[in-house]
C-alpha cells in the first residue's frame, strides 16, 4: 500500500457500513480519502476519529446525492479543484427496495437503477477522465457489488435488486476491456460478498424490522472490515495483477 500514501480515494455511500469501513482502512493507509454520502454527520464524526488514533491520511466528508447527475459532477469538480483529482474510485454506494417485479412501484427500481448502476458510471466515467487528465496510469475503480450480481436469491423483494448487480458484474467487465482499450494500466475490479452485518437489511426491510434482525441472526455475517480487508488486498496486489472479482460468503451461509 505503500505507493497509495498520499493519493486521493473517492468512497461513494461512506457514511455508514461498508464504506465507512472502507474509508477508515484507507485512512489507516494513509490515503486522502473523499468519503461522499447524502448524510455527512457521521463522516465527519469519522474524519476526527480517524484523526484521534492519529491515522496518517485525512477523511475529507463531502455531500453529494448520488441519484443526482449534478451533484456528482460538482463533487468531481470540487475534487479537482482542491485535491487534483481522483486515483481511486470506490463505487460502493447501493441500497434495495422491498418492490417485486409483478407488484413493485416504478419509482422504487429507477432509484435503484440510478444509484445501484448510473451512479456507478458517472462516478467511473468522471474518476477515469480525471486520471487521464493527470496521466495517471496506476488507478484503479473497485466496484462493491454483491453475490446478488452472480445469482439470483429466491425472494421476490430482492429481484430487481440482483438485476443491478448483474448490470454491476456486466458493467465491471466491460470497464476493464475499456480500459485495456485505451491502453492504460489503471485497473478494474469488483467485490462481491454475501451477507454483510450491517445497516443495509434494516434499510431494504424498513417496514419490518424484526424480518431485518432475523437476517443477521441466522449465521455468523461477514463484518464491512471483512470487505474493507479485501479493498485492501486489491490495491495491494502488484501492478501487473489484474483482480477481476473478489466472491466472499459467511461461511455459514448457503445460496
Amino acid at each position: 500500500m505503500e505507493r497509495w500514501k498520499g493519493r486521493v480515494a473517492l468512497v461513494t455511500g461512506a457514511s455508514v457500513g461498508i464504506g465507512a469501513a472502507v474509508a477508515r482502512a484507507l485512512v489507516q493507509q494513509g490515503m486522502k480519502v473523499v468519503g461522499c454520502a447524502r448524510n455527512v454527520d457521521k463522516i465527519e464524526k469519522l474524519s476526527a476519529e480517524c484523526q484521534s488514533a492519529g491515522y496518517s491520511g485525512t477523511l475529507i466528508p463531502y455531500k453529494c446525492d448520488l441519484s443526482n447527475e449534478e451533484e456528482i459532477l460538482s463533487m468531481f469538480s470540487a475534487i479537482k479543484t482542491l485535491h487534483k483529482g481522483v486515483d481511486v474510485c470506490i463505487n460502493n454506494a447501493g441500497l434495495a427496495h422491498n418492490e417485486p417485479l409483478l407488484s413493485g412501484k416504478t419509482e422504487g427500481w429507477r432509484n435503484m437503477i440510478d444509484v445501484n448502476v448510473l451512479a456507478l458510471c458517472i462516478c467511473t466515467r468522471e474518476a477515469y477522465k480525471s486520471m487521464k487528465e493527470r496521466s495517471v496510469d496506476d488507478g484503479h475503480i473497485i466496484n462493491v457489488n454483491s453475490m446478488g450480481g452472480h445469482r439470483v436469491v429466491p425472494s421476490a423483494d430482492e429481484h430487481f435488486y440482483c438485476a443491478t448487480k448483474y448490470a454491476v458484474t456486466a458493467l465491471t467487465e466491460g470497464i476493464r476491456q475499456e480500459l485495456r482499450e485505451a491502453n492504460t494500466h489503471v485497473r478494474a475490479t469488483c467485490i462481491s460478498p454475501g451477507v454483510v452485518e450491517t445497516e443495509f437489511a434494516f434499510r431494504h426491510h424498513n417496514s419490518d424490522p424484526e424480518k431485518a434482525a432475523g437476517v443477521y441472526e441466522s449465521m455468523k455475517c461477514l463484518k464491512a472490515e471483512d470487505i474493507a480487508s479485501a479493498v485492501i488486498f486489491v490495491l495491494s496486489a502488484p501492478s501487473h495483477v489484474q483482480i477481476g472479482d473478489v466472491q466472499m460468503r459467511p461461511v455459514e451461509q448457503v445460496s
